[in-house]
């Protein structure tokens, strides 16, 4: 596949805000590409349309099947894998959320469960105590919101977020 202009400065982009994010770049640009093509591609297509050695491409399928980011798909008569991956972008961006949800916040909110029920954690000081509560309380909080959002449909999650601070007069 052939790059234009546009596509080929988005991928690279995409490919350096994916480290920021904490995702190797390669992983990142390989996404990119799949959701710019529209198609299924399969790995010789990547590596040839990226210039990345194909082992880099494997390792980079596999990690983005691992994030549930890309399926594997097959085409008749052909024996080579296919890779594509959703072209809606809010649906991307619930997986995205759900897979870091996984990942990260399940992991901390259980730790903190678990650290407040320790029986050394009444020995702490006060202040100590309520700071762990308050972020265990946070966490919590900020996940439950999180599943709620996860659960309406992409229109409606647009409009909740194309709201953003006018929320604030309904609240008061």
């Amino acid at each position: 596949m052939q790059l234009t202009h546009t596509m080929e400065k988005f991928v690279l982009h995409w490919g350096e805000m994916g480290n920021k994010w904490g995702v190797n770049r390669t992983v990142a640009q390989i996404h990119a590409l799949l959701f710019l093509a529209g198609k299924p591609m399969n790995a010789e297509e990547i590596q040839e349309t990226l210039g990345v050695a194909r082992s880099n491409v494997s390792n980079s399928i596999k990690e983005l099947q691992s994030l549930n980011l890309v399926q594997m798909v097959h085409t008749l008569g052909d024996r080579r894998d296919y890779f594509t991956t959703g072209t809606d972008v809010w649906e991307l961006a619930k997986v995205i959320v759900e897979e870091r949800y996984r990942r990260e916040l399940a992991p901390t909110v259980g730790f903190l469960a678990d650290l407040i029920n320790e029986p050394e954690f009444a020995t702490e000081s006060e202040d100590v105590q309520q700071r762990i509560k308050d972020t265990h309380q946070f966490v919590d909080t900020l996940t439950s919101w999180a599943n709620e959002m996860l659960k309406l449909s992409s229109t409606t999650l647009n409009r909740i977020l194309k709201l953003g601070a006018t929320i604030q007069k309904f609240l008061k």
